[in-house]
């Protein structure tokens, strides 16, 4: 056999082997791909820890439903929530306090967040929510409108101004050239509530989420100057968040139509 002919046959020994290691490349890099976007998928899906989230107080019922959605959903996670008034927890959030997520009753109360930077992202506003009187089981006192809040002999109880429910209540008031003296100012749209609740009270200014919550302890009264005073709900991860991938994902829970609709049962009205 020629030198020549040796050569060739190597040569095409060599090609065979180096398309053959190609071919196994190819395999192996295809296995590496699709186990890695089923890997980055599960990832995606697996997601675990604590999720903080302040919300206002008016979200209690529907929020506390949707945290138990989530914790089912996402076996791993918890998720823990603080209530109360937008305001104290805006200031909370600006003062360090560790969140995820903060769902405000108001784009003014938000503002206070975003202003300082806190907030990762545009928040979205999810539902909206207006307000209503609550009064006592039956209505004894008949009331049937704002002016009727005036009456001298009637104790009313009104969110303080610095919070949404408060600052809405106040929107509507002066709307209808109303001047309305309340017995107390609560902190938030709960304890306002609760002073009907407890008897304490005659009437309220609270949400109409507030009412339906309460069931039958209290009694709702829509007024017409209702529709100067209703307000938007934003939400937002925080830019502190130390689970964000958690949060981002309890926030499309609250904006899915699955979430959309535990907060519309709720009482709350779309965005």
């Amino acid at each position: 056999m020629t030198r020549s002919v040796r050569r060739t046959r190597r040569m095409l020994k060599v090609t065979g082997a180096g398309a053959a290691a190609l071919l196994a490349l190819s395999a192996c890099s295809s296995s590496d791909s699709d186990s890695g976007e089923t890997s980055d998928s599960s990832a995606s899906d697996e997601l675990s820890g604590e999720v903080t989230v302040f919300a206002a107080a008016s979200l209690k019922e529907s929020f506390t439903t949707l945290g138990k959605e989530f914790e089912k959903e996402h076996p791993g996670t918890k998720v823990t929530f603080s209530f109360g008034g937008s305001d104290a927890l805006a200031a909370s959030i600006t003062g360090g306090a560790p969140a995820d997520v903060f769902a405000s009753a108001s784009p003014k109360t938000m503002k206070i967040v975003t202003d300082a930077g806190d907030a990762a992202g545009t928040p979205a506003t999810f539902v909206r929510n207006q307000l209503e009187i609550a009064t006592l089981p039956g209505n004894p006192d008949r009331i049937a409108s704002l002016k009727d809040l005036t009456e001298s002999d009637l104790k009313v109880v009104l969110c303080d101004k610095t919070v949404p429910c408060g600052a809405a209540a106040e929107k509507a008031i002066e709307a209808s050239a109303l001047k309305l003296t309340p017995v107390s100012y609560e902190e938030d749209v709960k304890s306002a509530l609760n002073k009907v609740v407890l008897k304490e009270a005659d009437a309220a200014v609270v949400y109409r989420t507030d009412v339906k919550a309460a069931g039958d302890k209290v009694e709702g009264v829509e007024f017409p100057e209702f529709a100067d005073a209703v307000n938007d709900y934003p939400i937002t991860v925080l830019k502190e968040s130390h689970n964000s991938g958690a949060a981002r994902a309890f926030i499309a829970l609250v904006q899915s139509a699955e979430g959309q609709k535990v907060l519309s049962e709720a009482g709350f009205l779309q965005p």
